[in-house]
């Protein structure tokens, strides 16, 4: 799944670490969500679009 997870993070000034902990999943599993190697879960889908104040849509996108 593509995703703009990267460009919301550097747009707030976050760390991955700051990020990471901001939503309760680790740094490696940030930086896996931004090299597009792991899809997070529903969950955490939601506690990212709520803090970049923005929908899931607009963080990720479907790619076959």
């Amino acid at each position: 799944m593509k995703n703009r997870v990267k460009e919301l993070r550097k747009n707030q000034k976050l760390t991955q670490e700051k990020l990471a902990d901001l939503i309760g999943i680790s740094r490696q599993a940030i930086n896996a969500i931004e090299k597009e190697k792991f899809d997070p879960s529903l969950p955490t889908a939601f506690k990212m679009a709520n803090l970049f104040k923005t929908t899931i849509e607009n963080i990720f996108t479907f790619s076959k």
